[in-house]
């Protein structure tokens, strides 16, 4: 069978073929333009997830930066308020004190009197605490790393402040004999100012421990402060009545317990040498403050 159509209708039929191809050329090429818009998408897609990624990340440690700073901050109120505690101890004086004072004030006529004499203790106690920090940081700089020890005055009071891994065995209140080359020291210092008296505080960071020997954070604290004062007074033959023990367990931190650094700061015992109170009232009395 043949079959055969008329020429007018094949050169419409090779039109309409012309114009399908040129409008299948033009869909490919809108399909592939489309497809690399879509690919440049996924790219831009892919680069704002890797930049909410990196936002997100900073954001945290914003955050846990905030966090350390308000846990500072709280620090640092703790801090002040066991201060005016304990100034607000210092300011029950004791009768010899009183009479001290009063009779101060009997013979000092002129207010610039007894501005000269009150700035004549200050001067001799400021003098006194600096010649005992100075002879401390002499005596025991050799051999303790810095970040072991810290020396510091206060007003009328020098502060050891000592690691617990120089002086405890790991989670222990038993003394190492590291510690006892260390008290050793500042027991010949404690020694030489019998006018001096001595106040021990143990003090951890806040992960919390317990076992047979321990009860929780604060007995450990004691239990720290306590090896001390008996060593001072054992060894070294320190007068105990000038020897005071206390625990302070997490409650007064230096640093955040968050980091490793925080609690290794916060784990210390701290020594305060500080003059007898009647000693330091005894400065305002006219008849011994200059001698």
């Amino acid at each position: 069978m043949t079959s055969c159509v008329t020429k007018g209708k094949f050169q419409a039929l090779e039109a309409d073929y012309a114009s399908t191809s040129e409008k299948l050329e033009m869909s490919e090429k809108a399909l592939g333009e489309t497809e690399g818009m879509l690919t440049a998408c996924k790219e831009d897609k892919l680069k704002l997830e890797g930049e909410l990624t990196s936002a997100q990340n900073v954001l945290k440690v914003k955050d846990d930066q905030m966090a350390d700073l308000r846990d500072q901050l709280a620090d640092m109120k703790k801090q002040r308020d066991t201060r005016v505690e304990q100034l607000g101890d210092m300011a029950v004086l004791s009768k010899s004190a009183n009479d001290n004072i009063q009779k101060t004030l009997d013979q000092l006529a002129k207010k610039d009197q007894y501005i000269g004499l009150l700035q004549a203790a200050k001067t001799k106690t400021d003098s006194m605490n600096l010649a005992l920090a100075v002879n401390l940081k002499g005596a025991l700089a050799d051999g303790i790393a810095d970040e072991d020890i810290n020396v510091s005055v206060d007003k009328t009071v020098v502060y050891i402040n000592l690691s617990d891994k120089m002086l405890y065995r790991s989670g222990s209140h038993k003394l190492s004999t590291r510690a006892k080359d260390v008290l050793a020291k500042i027991a010949k210092i404690i020694e030489d100012r019998p006018g001096y008296e001595v106040i021990v505080e143990g003090h951890t960071d806040t992960r919390s421990i317990s076992t047979d020997c321990v009860t929780d954070n604060w007995d450990l604290s004691v239990k720290r402060a306590t090896s001390v004062v008996r060593s001072l007074h054992k060894d070294y033959k320190i007068d105990p009545s000038r020897l005071t023990a206390a625990g302070r367990g997490e409650h007064v931190s230096l640093a955040s317990n968050e980091t490793n650094e925080g609690r290794t700061l916060n784990r210390r015992t701290r020594i305060i040498i500080a003059p007898k109170l009647d000693q330091f009232y005894d400065l305002l009395n006219p008849d011994l403050a200059s001698k």
